[in-house]
């Protein structure tokens, strides 16, 4: 069973993601406990590897209220975990493509808590404006059709 605990909002409306993986990511104990709150943020983050290794920035996790002292800097860099072959592929994918990494959703697996890693795209200002104009009309389509079966 997975819980999801945060999505992106921007990441499907900026980037067309190609392939999506999946990773761990380290973590303090308030940190897991504010997460099991609800208290994180991915709107403005985005995933970088330096040195090869695979780090999260702009991730916002708010301090938890009972964890005084213990307490991390909410928008920290975060490292992420996966395996050296999956990060020398993505830097390899990354050279090649001149793609991004994008975080797309947080989320409980077993217990662990781990975070989906899209690889996409940048979207050009005519495809957000393609895409929007594409969900307005499939939803005065489905609008319509309700409408009809109402009727019927």
């Amino acid at each position: 069973m997975e819980k999801q605990f945060a999505k992106n909002p921007t990441a499907y409306h900026n980037y067309s993601i190609e392939d999506t993986i999946e990773a761990g990511i380290v973590l303090s104990g308030t940190e897991i406990k504010s997460i099991r709150n609800g208290k994180v943020n991915l709107k403005d983050s985005y995933v970088n590897i330096k040195n090869g290794e695979v780090f999260i920035y702009g991730m916002h996790i708010s301090p938890y209220t009972f964890g005084n002292i213990y307490n991390k800097d909410p928008l920290r860099t975060r490292k992420l975990l996966l395996h050296k072959r999956e990060i020398d592929k993505l830097y390899g994918i990354i050279q090649q493509k001149k793609v991004s990494l994008v975080p797309i959703s947080l989320y409980v697996k077993g217990n662990k808590i781990k975070v989906q890693i899209g690889i996409g795209k940048g979207k050009k200002l005519y495809d957000k404006r393609e895409d929007l104009a594409k969900k307005d009309a499939d939803m005065k389509i489905k609008r319509a059709l309700k409408q009809y079966n109402s009727f019927s």
